[in-house]
């Protein structure tokens, strides 16, 4: 698959990604957009991620910056989990072992097609701080090997003014439950 964006799309999604970056100051307080724009241009592919991520509705934004290694973190910033990575199984293995009404794919396969990752636990704990989301729906966060071979899975929302962390089988899927995915650029 190719995963390259025409030249005006490019410029579209980047004109999109700056808007957003502007308009929430707060997530990324010392970044510079023409730092992170010339990155972006360097790896065209993940900007197409970055892209899926958009229009799926995931509304991605640059949240944090690891001087180690020298790379910005993108995540969902929408509110709610998003609207087109909605009712999904956890994984392959889960989605494989429904026998009746299957959803049409998992959050591990789709986050996979988009070239992102699932936030884990501690990320989506970390970054809902500077966003705020899951009022209204649930997220799949990356679930741990030894939930996983035990046949769960683990999701996070927001109720009541707090995070609070669920378990669900992995082959369970909600129309209010999806993922919230990350892009290390």
């Amino acid at each position: 698959m190719k995963r390259q964006l025409s030249t005006a799309h490019q410029k579209e999604i980047l004109e999109t990604l700056k808007n957003r970056f502007e308009e929430n100051m707060l997530r990324h307080k010392g970044l510079n957009w023409a730092e992170i724009q010339a990155k972006l241009e360097k790896y065209p592919e993940k900007v197409w991620s970055l892209n899926a991520m958009e229009l799926s509705g995931g509304e991605p934004d640059v949240v944090d910056f690891d001087p180690k290694t020298g790379e910005y973190l993108f995540i969902d910033c929408t509110k709610e989990s998003p609207s087109g990575r909605r009712s999904l199984c956890y994984d392959r293995k889960a989605l494989n072992s429904r026998k009746n009404h299957k959803p049409n794919n998992s959050a591990v396969d789709v986050a996979n097609e988009m070239g992102i990752a699932l936030l884990t636990e501690e990320q989506y704990k970390k970054y809902h701080k500077l966003v705020g989301f899951d009022n209204k729906t649930s997220s799949w966060v990356l679930t741990p090997k030894d939930v996983r071979d035990l046949g769960g899975a683990i999701f996070c929302d927001f109720r009541f003014g707090r995070i609070f962390t669920y378990h669900n089988g992995a082959e369970s899927y909600y129309a209010s439950r999806g993922f919230r995915g990350i892009l290390t650029v």
